[in-house]
């Protein structure tokens, strides 16, 4: 990975955006797209778009969504003490004894997400898992008129934490789920542009999957506005090459492997073929994940839009999902998004993805 893309990923893991909340992150994805995009637009919702080849008939959409989990603030006590809902879905365990920045109207304002010592724990309790409910953020108020007053009911918060680079290859970040999918698809994007790609591109820094759910979150709407005949959905996925999984149970995913193709009943075969012929014509390694059914991905909500999207996903193993200090592969992530490009580079406009 050359070290713009290197400095944009960090700029991108660092910058805050829980789901809802992504505008400084997809602020620094536009910014990099205006240095070689056609164009770049936002949607209602806060997508952000960059596209190549404009005039071209045949549209194929490349989606990573650019939030991350977070908190807000759902009740400020007497003591000046705040209490938080997720936003998106949280293991309380790692919350504990953290730093958090609020995204407070006036600005960031820091705090500690507090719990009872472990001496003041008695009993069973000490054996039960801690919850969400049992936590709450101290930002040094002496009452709730004092914490009123620097934040609101409904504000947002993520993990207070830098980029850690360990090694030369893997880095660790809060928010790896999933900048690194938005950079991915972006930097896909603009070495396609560099291999003479001739089909209709558009790159998606796509909004709120983590708490999408059902209703598909950005993913959903950008794809209906674009009706692309394709789509590729960069993702993260769970890593097993670390003590205590199950291989037998969760497949065999290794951090520093190369790109994961997801391989099930979402997924379309002939993207998935096509993506597959790349990586052998690249030299790339890869690794296959079998996804029987949904997804779990914005390529669910992607391959249902209008009357069907063929879609193929790409994703980069990660390990310690949605915990303060998520960790992938450098190389990972740029091979991820050289495979795209040679696929997108070998794609013409009488390409059918039927039957």
């Amino acid at each position: 990975m050359d070290s713009d893309t290197r400095e944009l990923l960090v700029r991108m893991l660092d910058a805050p955006g829980p789901s809802g909340y992504e505008a400084e992150a997809t602020a620094v994805w536009r910014a990099a797209a205006d240095d070689f995009a056609a164009r770049t637009w936002a949607d209602v919702h806060g997508n952000s778009f960059a596209e190549i080849n404009p005039a071209a008939s045949f549209t194929v959409m490349l989606a990573g969504h650019a939030d991350e989990i977070g908190l807000m603030v759902n009740h400020i006590d007497d003591d000046g003490f705040l209490w938080v809902v997720g936003v998106g879905g949280w293991d309380p365990q790692v919350l504990v004894g953290q730093r958090v920045n609020i995204l407070a109207s006036g600005g960031l304002v820091s705090g500690v997400v507090g719990r009872r010592a472990v001496h003041m724990i008695k009993g069973d309790d000490k054996e039960k898992a801690v919850q969400l409910k049992d936590l709450w953020v101290d930002i040094g108020a002496g009452s709730a008129d004092e914490a009123s007053a620097r934040v609101d009911i409904g504000d947002v918060a993520v993990i207070r934490s830098d980029t850690l680079e360990l090694g030369d290859d893997f880095v660790a970040a809060r928010s790896i789920d999933n900048r690194v999918g938005a950079v991915v698809v972006l930097e896909a994007l603009r070495r396609a542009a560099a291999r003479g790609c001739s089909v209709h591109v558009v790159a998606v820094a796509t909004v709120q999957e983590e708490i999408g759910y059902v209703a598909g979150g950005g993913a959903r709407t950008g794809a209906f506005g674009l009706e692309p005949r394709a789509g590729i959905v960069v993702d993260v996925t769970h890593a097993t090459d670390h003590p205590t999984i199950d291989k037998k149970e969760h497949g065999d995913v290794r951090v520093g492997k190369g790109p994961v193709l997801a391989r099930g009943a979402a997924i379309n075969r002939t993207v998935h073929a096509g993506l597959v012929e790349a990586a052998r014509a690249e030299g790339i390694d890869i690794q296959i994940q079998a996804v029987p059914a949904l997804t779990g991905t914005d390529a669910d909500a992607v391959r249902m839009s209008r009357d069907g999207v063929a879609v193929g996903l790409v994703s980069v193993a990660n390990r310690y999902m949605h915990s303060p200090n998520q960790l992938v592969s450098v190389s990972d992530v740029d091979q991820s998004a050289d495979l795209i490009a040679a696929y997108l580079a070998g794609l013409t406009e009488s390409m059918e993805f039927t039957g």
